[in-house]
């Protein structure tokens, strides 16, 4: 049990990344009419932007 709470507090930025960052850049996208680069869906656009910003942060420790 504290192995599985250890590696689940390891990757929460990760989880943050995918629960809060990506709904907010594509709803952001969608509001103010940005469509994404690439002829990608905004989803997947936040997918990728969300997701990888989460997966810096999981390595790194930092957001910035």
């Amino acid at each position: 049990m504290e192995r599985a709470l250890k590696i689940i507090a390891g990757i929460l930025p990760l989880i943050f990344a995918f629960a809060f960052l990506v709904p907010v850049i594509d709803q952001g996208m969608a509001a103010i009419g940005i469509a994404a680069p690439f002829g990608l869906a905004s989803l997947t656009f936040a997918l990728i932007v969300g997701g990888t910003w989460g997966l810096i942060a999981t390595i790194t420790g930092r957001w910035i």
